[in-house]
């Protein structure tokens, strides 16, 4: 079975939902090959911004991974060479390019992932059965007025087109299972990664340590709240905020003068010894339409690493029965961060004990891809003999 997955996100050491799924599914099934498309290269944004400017890398295998044959994925990373107003053809031309590599590949007849909206060019160009995977809802994002009537346009037709929509939250089944059926397939937790205790990373601060593992975004992360707790906690702990940074220069300069620790992106298998050795992890974000429609990875990270948690009322963590888990008003959350974590003891790196196995085991990413496996099924006997 060949599958082609336009993926929001680069396949790199920061995994997230579309790499532990694939991942699990080509070890699951020799048989399977996969070309992952990447979100494209942007030269022309980077040198107007404080990026550096590069080539898209083109078609090429993917880095060793282990299970997995090395000739079973591939990543395709295009150029996107002029801004959309200008090149009002962009989009074409990417999916032009997508189904170049695919056929270069020998896959003429493959199965549709869809995660990039953009993928819906590529369901009207060919006659692939199609999953669509619905991780926000980007219609309701603050964007400029044409990228969200584009992202509507394109969601319109993968609603209406796909085999199968696949969603990761309640409240993304509820808005995008309005008019026809979709399955929930949350994400998950590699929990065998918290069963270790880990060393305490060498760049964590000295003294107590309040922790934000995520990628910091406007979207989702509420910087002046950040700010404000960063500076609440000043003399008796440190804010550490550890992800991919996408905030603007400006937001970066408010957290760093207010004394938050901004560590940048670690690989995947090095975060779960930042969440074992923080005397409290912590959920600043905004709560708006948009975050209502996410299923945090945070969450179940949060819950297999078993350790104290403060979180504004957002979606997962507002509806969690947890005896670990504080919810509280965004007023309410320097305050709270600072009583808990001056009452935190000095982390050793164990986790607590109070999940049960049994629970650990249901929110981790196998399980997962278990339920994706199942609807891949239901969309192979659509290939086109």
């Amino acid at each position: 079975m060949d599958l082609v997955v336009t993926s929001l996100e680069a396949w790199d050491g920061v995994w997230r939902r579309n790499q532990h799924l694939v991942a699990g599914l080509l070890r699951r099934d020799p048989s399977l090959r996969v070309l992952f498309v990447e979100p494209s290269s942007d030269p022309l944004h980077a040198a107007l911004g404080d990026g550096e400017p590069r080539l898209g890398r083109g078609l090429r295998p993917a880095p060793v991974l282990d299970g997995v044959a090395p000739s079973a994925l591939w990543l395709f990373e295009p150029t996107k060479w002029l801004p959309r107003r200008v090149d009002r053809s962009a989009d074409e031309r990417w999916a032009r390019q997508v189904l170049k590599a695919a056929r270069s590949l020998g896959m003429p007849d493959a199965l549709l992932w869809v995660n990039d909206p953009r993928g819906a060019l590529l369901l009207e160009a060919t006659s692939w059965p199609a999953l669509y995977d619905v991780t926000d809802d980007w219609s309701l994002a603050e964007r400029a007025p044409a990228e969200t009537r584009r992202t509507r346009a394109h969601e319109s037709v993968l609603l209406r087109r796909c085999d199968e929509v696949v969603v990761c939250s309640p409240a993304l089944a509820v808005s995008k299972g309005a008019a026809r059926p979709v399955t929930i397939v949350p994400n998950g937790v590699d929990t065998a990664a918290y069963a270790r205790t880990h060393e305490r990373p060498a760049d964590l601060p000295t003294g107590p340590v309040a922790l934000y593992v995520g990628t910091l975004h406007d979207d989702r992360l509420d910087v002046d709240l950040c700010a404000d707790t960063a500076r609440a906690i000043a003399g008796a702990g440190h804010l550490v905020l550890v992800g991919p940074d996408a905030l603007p220069a400006g937001r970066r300069s408010r957290l760093e003068e207010a004394g938050a620790v901004l560590l940048g992106s670690r690989h995947s298998d090095d975060v779960p010894a930042y969440l074992q050795h923080a005397g409290l992890l912590v959920v600043p974000h905004v709560v708006t339409p948009f975050t209502d429609s996410l299923d945090p990875i945070k969450l179940y990270e949060y819950q297999a690493a078993g350790r104290r948690v403060v979180a504004t009322p957002v979606a997962g963590f507002r509806d969690l029965d947890d005896e670990l888990v504080d919810v509280v008003e965004r007023s309410a959350f320097p305050a709270a961060v600072t009583r808990l974590l001056g009452g935190a003891e000095a982390p050793d790196g164990s986790r607590e004990t109070h999940a049960a196995t049994d629970r650990l085991a249901a929110i981790d990413w196998s399980r997962r891809v278990d339920q994706m496996a199942g609807v891949l099924v239901g969309l192979t006997g659509k290939v086109a003999p």
